[in-house]
């Protein structure tokens, strides 16, 4: 055997050529690619159970109760002096004045100060009188500086004995200080002791409020007038010290 036909013992043979050469491929292990395993799907049956363990295991929050609707309480009417009448047995004796103003003379004593109030009071005054057939030459109107000068003026108007009864006006409203108390307090007690030491009725149409409001309403407004009032207590008791028989 020639060289080159042959190869040399202990070699081994060389591969043939082949024409088109291919990239040698990896081998696959046996049995790949294996197939994915697939998770079972859980079925609605299954996880209802689970959710409502743990629905049951966590504490639902307590629904707060509905806050029932307040009651609207009723309006409190303001406390206010309420005339009425008295119940007294017929066999009683009975003396009482009516608030006539026939052969009556009056006379009219009106603070300055808050003055817009005193001219409410006054003007509700001689309209009251003017009703009750007082006519106005025997009305005598005395002006002074406030409330605290009334009971000087009234007293001055009573013991001239000209007068059948006396009519005190004005208005005090509550400041800072003790103003109030002094002046409300004196103008009382005034012209209460000018009535009883000439014993001519005097009547206290002097308002005493703690607010302009409260003054305004008891000049005309939502309370009424104290002018009319007091012109209507001073002809009553002037009517009833004259139905007094004579000792």
């Amino acid at each position: 055997m020639s060289a080159t036909e042959g190869f040399w013992p202990g070699e081994a043979p060389a591969p043939e050529e082949e024409d088109d050469l291919q990239e040698p491929q990896a081998a696959e292990p046996v049995g790949w690619p294996q197939p994915r395993e697939e998770e079972p799907e859980s079925s609605d049956a299954e996880l209802e159970p689970a959710a409502m363990a743990v629905a049951e295991a966590e504490p639902q929050p307590e629904a707060e109760p509905e806050a029932e609707p307040e009651a609207e309480e009723p309006e409190t009417p303001s406390a206010q002096h309420i005339p009425g009448e008295l119940d007294i047995p017929d066999d009683v004796a009975v003396l009482e004045g009516s608030p006539s103003g026939a052969d009556r003379t009056v006379g009219v004593v009106v603070a300055r100060f808050n003055g817009e109030i005193s001219n409410r009071l006054l003007e509700s005054a001689l309209e009251a009188l003017a009703a009750a057939g007082v006519p106005d030459e025997r009305i005598t109107v005395m002006p002074v500086p406030g409330a605290f000068e009334l009971p000087i003026g009234a007293m001055a108007l009573a013991k001239t004995r000209r007068y059948s009864c006396v009519i005190a006006l004005g208005c005090v409203v509550r400041g800072e200080t003790a103003h109030f108390e002094y002046v409300a307090g004196e103008a009382a007690s005034g012209l209460q002791l000018a009535g009883l030491e000439t014993g001519v009725p005097v009547a206290f149409g002097v308002i005493t409020a703690d607010t302009r409001a409260q003054a305004e309403a008891r000049a005309g407004g939502a309370v009424g007038n104290k002018g009319n009032e007091a012109a209507a207590a001073a002809l009553e008791l002037a009517g009833l010290l004259q139905a007094l028989p004579a000792s």
